[in-house]
């Protein structure tokens, strides 16, 4: 009897270490660090900078070393450059350009090149694997044609500028397995034109992006409606990529199985929303389900366009008396877009937010690239999946579930990776929605990825 107890014990310490051992960690110490390291100096200096540009117009001087689009982007490449030579040269820098011929666009009445300022901090592991944080260069008054009066464009977007380059500094002293890429956008306020052009580059070159972090107004706390609030953020994501609305096979995979809100943009978004949980303090994920705020359109649309998962980071609290206007006081009221309405401190909490997610999803091994489901009148729920091609090493991969009218995943469980089908036993599948992360062996998972079509008859 002493033998059996003995052996019993010995199995059940064998099954615990081993469980022990392939079970990655909860978190990665070092994320809690990365969401404290931007400083609000640093991005004072650098918004400050940006200010003293005068005007950053699409259509301003492009030639003067002090003033307009021009100089502006010239002083974010040498930025970029400088950051590269702290950290031994491990960013890759250049300017992506576009041409847009005349006539094209209303707010470009004249040809005009659009100039990208992109740096890339290649991965040790997966370098073409991406995931990109941009802000916008340009600024604008009311006239959107106007390129030469004086457009601070302090909060929208030199904020969202100084977060990307406050992100590299920060994320440059450690290495990831995959690539980040910091990226300044131009011609946003005429017609999201860089972001087109970048887009376009990316598929052209075959990037695995991952996603798109883009940050537009970071800065402003005190908003239109009286309130000030440095504790909360929005995240704007669209439910699926705009071209799957033609794709009846979608549509009708959608209308029986789900997944109206949970293309790659929503669960890119749910990612921002769990880190900023899971490794911040005092500060509240929003969650947004539109593309932008009413009727409009950030930077991010032409990488959805393009099938890139992409989001909006910004604050919750706008003051239309700042944006796109005139320097002006009209009727007691001061106008424009000036420094002084820049709450530095936040700005540092929002670019830590996306520090966080630039490093959680390099460190993380890439999603798996099909999800398939299976259990229609049975009483578990199948979930099959395949591995993704990386040099990432994988621990194993997390099976995700959550009531169809809950927001965020609720429940999981780990699976090792030599594993690609697993049960969820008494887990019916008409009463929640499912996906599958991959995990890597420090904890850092990929985003969900939602099952896109039955698991077929017949598989193993």
């Amino acid at each position: 009897m002493q033998k059996i107890i003995l052996f019993l014990i010995t199995a059940f310490a064998a099954a615990a270490l081993s469980a022990q051992v392939n079970t990655p960690p909860a978190a990665d110490a070092r994320l809690y660090d990365i969401a404290n390291a931007p400083s609000a100096d640093r991005l004072e200096n650098d918004i400050r900078t940006l200010v003293e540009f005068g005007t950053r117009h699409t259509l301003s001087d492009t030639v003067s070393t002090t003033r307009g689009i021009g100089a502006a982007r010239r002083w974010i490449f040498d930025e970029f450059n400088r950051i590269s030579e702290a950290c031994g040269g491990c960013l890759e820098v250049f300017y992506q350009r576009t041409l847009i011929p005349e006539g094209e666009s209303r707010r470009i009445p004249v040809a005009t090149w659009i100039v990208n300022v992109v740096a890339i901090q290649r991965g040790t592991a997966d370098p073409n694997r991406i995931i990109m944080m941009s802000g916008d260069i340009d600024s604008r008054v009311s006239d959107p044609v106007n390129g030469t009066d004086d457009s601070p464009g302090a909060n929208d977007n030199a904020s969202g500028m100084a977060g990307v380059l406050e992100a590299a500094r920060v994320l440059t002293k450690y290495k990831f397995p995959g690539s980040i890429a910091y990226v300044g956008l131009s011609g946003e306020e005429q017609g999201l034109f860089g972001g087109r052009g970048l887009a376009a580059h990316a598929k052209e070159k075959e990037w695995e992006l991952l996603g798109v972090l883009n940050n537009d107004m970071i800065g402003n706390i005190t908003g239109v409606d009286g309130v000030t609030d440095n504790q909360s953020f929005r995240i704007f994501s669209e439910p699926y990529y705009p071209d799957d609305a033609n794709d009846e096979r979608k549509n009708i995979y959608r209308r029986f199985f789900g997944g109206e809100v949970d293309g790659p943009s929503r669960q890119l978004a749910r990612y921002v929303h769990r880190l900023t949980e899971q490794y911040t303090t005092n500060l509240n994920p929003m969650m947004v389900y539109r593309l932008d705020r009413f009727g409009r359109g950030g930077h991010h649309r032409p990488f959805n366009d393009n099938n890139f998962p992409g989001i909006r980071i910004m604050e919750t609290h706008e003051n239309y008396t700042q944006q796109h206007q005139d320097l002006r006081v009209e009727d007691g009221i001061e106008y424009g877009d000036r420094l002084k309405h820049v709450n530095f401190p936040y700005a540092a909490k929002l670019t830590g937010v996306n520090a966080i997610t630039l490093a959680g999803l390099a460190a993380a091994p890439p999603p798996p690239p099909l999800v398939m489901i299976g259990g229609a009148v049975r009483p578990s729920t199948e979930l099959k999946w395949e591995a993704p091609v990386t040099s990432t090493p994988i621990a194993g991969y997390y099976i995700h579930w959550r009531l169809t009218t809950e927001p965020q995943w609720t429940n999981k469980r780990f699976v090792p990776a030599d594993q690609l089908r697993h049960t969820l036993k008494n887990i019916v599948v008409d009463n929640y929605f499912f996906g599958v992360s991959s995990v890597g062996l420090d904890g850092n998972e990929s985003y969900v990825v939602f099952p896109s079509t039955l698991i077929p008859r017949g598989t193993k």
